[in-house]
Parts: structure tokens; C-alpha cells; sequence
């Protein structure tokens, strides 16, 4: 399963992709995370269902640093790379 995610709120500055990072890691997904320039972080994750489907889970709650609003997801069909990755804004 790939899914694309858009995940709005006090999302920058907090550490948010670090998190993110170590998180999809921890679970064997692949993808990517960055911010954007309209204060969002944006994320790509790739892996089985269940682990993808957790990983949204928890990026609704974030580090505890964060204050998610919202969390828009699109399922994707995109390549991916090997591996997941921090990306520059």
C-alpha cells in the first residue's frame, strides 16, 4: 500500500520529520517526509497495509511537540525508492 499524506498544524519546528523518520524506519516502510512551504509535511510512505495504516495512526498524534489539525491521505500508485528518506523542503 502507498499513501500520500498532507499533515497540517503546528507540524514545523517541532522535530516532525525526525519523528517520522525514525518512526516509518521502525515499522520497515519505505518513502519520504518533508515540510512544505505553506507549513505543512508532506509524507509518502509504502509498506503492507497494516504497517501503513498504523503509521497514519501515528501521525496523527506526532511528536509531542506537535498539534496535528488534520491529515489529508491519498492512496497513490507511485515508484518508490529502497529505502525512507528525509527529504529538503
Amino acid at each position: 500500500m502507498k499513501a500520500l499524506l498532507r499533515i497540517h498544524g503546528c507540524v514545523q519546528g517541532v522535530c516532525y520529520r525526525a519523528w517520522a523518520m525514525e518512526e516509518a524506519q521502525r515499522r520497515g516502510l519505505k518513502g519520504w517526509v518533508r515540510n512544505r512551504q505553506d507549513g505543512t509535511v508532506e509524507a509518502l510512505l509504502a509498506g503492507t497495509k497494516d504497517n501503513v495504516t498504523d503509521m497514519i495512526a501515528s501521525c496523527r498524534l506526532g511528536p509531542s511537540a506537535a498539534n496535528v489539525m488534520e491529515i489529508e491521505v491519498k492512496i497513490v500508485d507511485v515508484k518508490i525508492g529502497e529505502a525512507f528518506e528525509m527529504r529538503p523542503s
